[in-house]
């Protein structure tokens, strides 16, 4: 088969004192996301579906939360560790498909940095992802606004040889 796909998801809470960054892009908010690296949910589950795409596990499996080399982590800089994975398998993004959904800040300003960078990092043009964001509706933990989350789709494509 020369295409796969993979589907990824990560929430993370909100705390004081920590920057909200993602999408590899810091975004100004009294709150940000706590974690063992910086957290950037969108990134994890960006990296998340491309592992799943080709069965290789999760990210915790490559960058274990209780590793303390881990600790701080640039998420871009893991994105750039999976994405070498999928390279040296053979195998190229055709394109992602994100959400992230948080009840503030709003996003919208943010979506087109978000998607340069991730592009940038990817080697990709910008049209080939696409990032998305909405609310909860005040329901459950996002909606209560005490973490956010994201959800991705990635179709990799198998390498001309």
């Amino acid at each position: 088969m020369d295409i796969r796909i993979g589907n990824g998801y990560d929430m993370h809470r909100l705390a004081p004192a920590r920057s909200l960054i993602l999408g590899g892009v810091t975004i100004p908010h009294e709150l940000g996301l706590a974690g063992h690296s910086d957290a950037d949910v969108l990134t994890h589950a960006i990296m998340d579906a491309m592992l799943g795409a080709l069965s290789l596990g999760d990210i915790g499996h490559y960058f274990p939360p209780n590793d303390p080399q881990w600790a701080g982590a640039d998420s871009l800089v893991l994105l750039d560790q999976v994405n070498q994975l999928i390279t040296a398998s053979g195998w190229a993004i055709g394109n992602l498909d994100s959400v992230i959904v948080a009840e503030r800040p709003k996003l919208k300003p943010h979506i087109k940095a978000m998607r340069s960078q991730l592009a940038e990092r990817l080697s990709l043009a910008p049209d080939q992802v696409g990032i998305k964001a909405t609310t909860n509706e005040k329901l459950g933990p996002t909606g209560r606004e005490e973490g956010i989350a994201a959800y991705a789709v990635v179709l990799l494509k198998k390498s001309p040889s």
